[in-house]
């Protein structure tokens, strides 16, 4: 397997801040109620299988559901049980998975959706760890707002209203305050009054919305950012009335080892982005190469979410009550990059390295192509190899009674890039001060289950390789046994791209310099001597 120079730019020295006379990690939550939102979502997953596989005197693990597609919140919870995911907590002690326990609700209405019941079952919950938001970069600003913004005023207000309370984490996003270049761990000024967004969206009509909102969110790119940022607002106002962390992961992909490596439910980030290409239907993109890929294992981010809750509810819990001399808000910028990066030019040529080794089942184009900053070759490019093969290919699956699907994926795609455009072409120097220090308060007995800094010295190549890996397996349902043949399925695809590039060249060349005859016209422009006397002598 090929190797990648992707170093770390400096090794942290393994220092240790602990204090002795804290509850250990398990410790601290065994016996506790938790609830959490967002419980089905890909970060949400991993929290929950992670705190009961290692906290296993957690008594209950609350989560906020919708019923979906005729199911009910209990058929969803099952559903997640016989996820590969947990997989090995279903080995190691499956009764740990009757401890969660679905609760009827929704974070975009009003009081989350509760009955009075579910309130007083769950009278006791001292830990929240608020997850549910839209990551959509195209949602409407109204259905923005009342799920990531007042979703959140909404959290906190249940948080209020339980007396046991010890922690309460808001998830945000490093990238909530974009138009800064260098992202400290503090809070920054708001973009716009909360409240009043608040209002505006409860009293107008989507559409209505929609036509504000680019001189609404000012210069921000995307209505995810902007409510995010609010959401942040929010959780400044209330540090004075709960015991609040402000967690911002960066771009969260696969799980690098724990419980399985490569585990993911998503296309997002750079691992979207090999799977495009390694089934040959994303051959160009518009992006700086040197843009630094900023991207967390999911592993790494939820340990350290689960060790700054009991690091803040360990400090509530010994000065209890709550007031506001406690700590200050902790915030954590969750992101490796300032001392492990990968730029998107580095993130492509491992991909198509490591597509010569997994390659995946039928793909459709051998995989190829790369990225570009010239915005007019990248949309001649988009033209030339992906729209006009795929209604080339969507043709063909007419004419053989098959459903065609191609032209449609590729909007997708196209869709896609120009939504990412922004981040893609900008890089931010994110500050993470607070997250790397945190890690270095794990007590020692706690390090095998919940150390995350081990990421900064992981072979950065083993690791995407587990990516693809993971992407065969979790997200395309193909087996490790079928890449043989998907080997040789790509062997034929290679050489059909030979093939077909050598007629295309040929037949160009053959219109040109015999059909043109262009040959006869470079000779003769090159040999063309005047036939008279370029000076008339008398004679």
């Amino acid at each position: 397997m090929n190797s990648f120079s992707n170093h770390p730019i400096g090794l942290l020295p393994v220092e240790e801040n602990y204090d002795p006379s804290k509850p250990s990690i398990p410790e601290f939550y065994s016996g506790k109620d938790i609830f959490i939102t967002g419980g089905t979502g890909f970060m949400g997953r991993v929290l929950i299988e992670k705190l009961l596989r290692s906290c296993k005197g957690v008594n209950k693990i609350f989560v906020l559901l919708r019923e979906k597609k005729q199911k009910s919140v209990w058929e969803r919870v099952k559903e997640m049980h016989n996820l590969p995911l947990f997989e090995k907590l279903r080995k190691e002690a499956p009764e740990m998975l009757d401890k969660i326990i679905p609760v009827k609700g929704d974070v975009m209405l009003l009081g989350l959706g509760l009955s009075t019941d579910d309130l007083q079952v769950m009278c006791n919950v001292s830990v929240v760890f608020h997850v549910a938001a839209s990551v959509r970069f195209d949602d409407p600003l109204k259905d923005a707002i009342l799920l990531n913004t007042r979703g959140s005023r909404e959290v906190f207000r249940f948080g209020q209203s339980l007396k046991n309370l010890s922690v309460i984490m808001h998830v945000s996003t490093t990238y909530s305050n974009p138009d800064r270049y260098e992202i400290e761990e503090m809070i920054y000024p708001p973009y716009a009054d909360w409240q009043e967004t608040i209002r505006i969206a409860e009293q107008f009509d989507e559409e209505t919305l929609d036509v504000l909102a680019p001189m609404y969110m000012g210069f921000l790119p995307n209505t995810y950012v902007f409510t995010k940022s609010l959401a942040e607002q929010i959780v400044n106002d209330y540090k004075d009335k709960l015991p609040l962390i402000l967690f911002r992961p960066s771009i969260v992909i696969s799980t690098m080892k724990d419980p399985i490596p490569g585990w993911m439910d998503n296309f997002n980030g750079p691992v979207g982005l090999l799977v495009g290409c390694g089934i040959g239907i994303c051959r160009t993109m518009y992006c700086d190469p040197n843009n630094v890929a900023d991207f967390t294992p999911v592993d790494v981010c939820i340990k350290a979410m689960i060790v700054a809750a009991w690091k803040k509810g360990t400090a509530v819990e010994q000065s209890t009550p709550f007031s506001p001399e406690s700590p200050q808000l902790p915030v954590y910028n969750c992101c490796i990059s300032n001392l492990r990066n990968s730029t998107m030019s580095q993130i492509v040529e491992m991909g198509k390295a490591l597509n010569s080794e997994i390659p995946l089942d039928s793909s459709l184009w051998a995989p190829g192509g790369g990225i570009t900053q010239i915005r007019i070759r990248n949309f001649i490019q988009v033209m030339l190899y992906h729209i006009l093969p795929a209604i080339l290919i969507d043709m063909l699956f007419k004419l053989t009674g098959q459903r065609p699907f191609l032209a449609k994926l590729q909007r997708k795609v196209y869709t896609a890039n120009v939504a990412l455009e922004y981040f893609i072409l900008n890089n931010w120097d994110f500050k993470n001060t607070n997250f790397i220090r945190l890690a270095s308060e794990i007590q020692p007995n706690d390090n095998k289950d919940f150390y995350y800094r081990d990421f900064v010295e992981f072979d950065i190549t083993l690791y995407f390789r587990n990516c693809i890996l993971g992407a065969r397996r979790y997200l395309l349902k193909q087996k490790d046994e079928d890449i043989p043949k998907a080997l040789a399925h790509q062997r034929r695809l290679r050489v059909l791209d030979f093939v077909c590039k050598l007629l295309l060249t040929v037949g160009f060349l053959y219109m040109t310099l015999i059909k043109l005859d262009m040959i006869g016209f470079l000779l003769h422009s090159t040999s063309y001597k005047t036939s008279y006397p370029l000076s008339l002598e008398r004679v």
